[in-house]
């Protein structure tokens, strides 16, 4: 069976093999790239008098957020490829050309042919990908230093453990929706749409919940628009004034507007700062953080992270044992 598996997939591994060693040169290049930058901007603001360091920073992410941001999206499609070109085909084209049935009444069971399967192919998925995400978690750690953000969708979902939870489930996926379909075309659809699905909804349905978030009330000083981002969003007379856009480095935030609350909990409204918004516009923020306010924001703390990326991963895990014992299940019930 094993040979069997070369023979078959033999193709697909050295294609594999060398798209690898093309993105870890390219990973290399951008990798010492970003370090040089790194030292010599960055290290050297720091050691120098008068450097302004936020403004060599803020050029150093933009500088290198374009190749960052694409590797990371490239490695985010790592699983889908895997899922829709390896793990689909391998069961449908068994189907559709009724070769399962030669194969099947052999002296191996339909069982372990599926199990060497699944255990060859699946594994040798999942140690690209986390090869693939080695290589980009090296190149981009001095940048994802910087920017002080690893929640980022793109950045999280394609650095770490997390690729190889995705690449698990992608191929057992593939799996179960080809026994399932038995048709190729169909089967690929179907198992691109639920990895789509599943990409865009995690981020935002299901990894700011994967535990119970901190909250926490933040007085309103200068420093919530200057450091933090925050600014103050005040509506018509009589309407609630309202915080948007405040954050806290390198967690992930869970609300993104927060009302402006007096020293008893009330909320504030834009009549109670009318003495505030006579003066002078520029010193409207100056005065409303004389005033004792603050608000309340939701977050996930950024020393989460690697229980996030363990949770991700165990979850995906999970997801992937429980689509192969159905596809184990499921080709013993296909008459052959």
């Amino acid at each position: 069976m094993i040979w069997l598996t070369w023979r078959q997939f033999r193709v697909q591994f050295v294609a594999a093999l060398v798209v690898l060693a093309a993105l870890a040169g390219y990973l290399v290049v951008l990798g010492r790239s970003i370090r040089h930058s790194y030292n010599s901007d960055i290290l050297g603001c720091v050691a120098a008098n008068g450097c302004s360091l936020s403004q060599v920073e803020a050029r150093f992410v933009q500088d290198y957020a374009g190749p960052v941001r694409v590797s990371g999206v490239l490695l985010m499609v790592v699983p889908a490829i895997i899922g829709l070109f390896w793990a689909t085909p391998m069961i449908t084209r068994e189907l559709e050309t009724d070769t399962h049935r030669l194969v099947w009444n052999q002296s191996v069971t339909r069982t372990r042919w599926l199990a060497v399967k699944l255990t060859l192919v699946g594994l040798f998925g999942v140690a690209a990908t986390g090869a693939a995400s080695l290589g980009l978690t090296w190149a981009a750690s001095r940048f994802d230093q910087v920017e002080g953000n690893r929640f980022l969708a793109i950045d999280f979902a394609s650095r770490n453990l997390t690729p190889l939870g995705y690449a698990a489930f992608a191929f057992a996926l593939g799996i179960a929706v080809g026994l399932l379909v038995r048709r190729t075309v169909p089967a690929m659809a179907i198992t691109l749409a639920v990895i789509a699905v599943v990409q865009f909804a995690i981020p935002i349905a299901a990894r700011p919940h994967l535990r119970a978030p901190v909250t926490a009330s933040v007085p309103y000083t200068s420093a919530v628009p200057d450091d933090r981002g925050g600014f103050l969003k005040i509506p018509g007379p009589g309407r609630p004034v309202e915080i948007e856009g405040y954050t806290i480095p390198g967690a992930l935030m869970l609300t993104s507007s927060a009302a402006l609350l007096d020293s008893a909990g009330r909320q504030v409204v834009s009549d109670q700062l009318r003495q505030c918004l006579l003066r002078d516009p520029r010193k409207t923020q100056d005065c409303v953080a004389r005033l004792n306010l603050h608000f309340r924001v939701s977050y996930q703390p950024a020393n989460r992270y690697w229980s996030f990326q363990m949770l991700e991963f165990g979850g995906f895990v999970v997801l992937a044992v429980l689509l192969v014992g159905v596809s184990l299940w499921w080709i013993r019930r296909i008459r052959g």
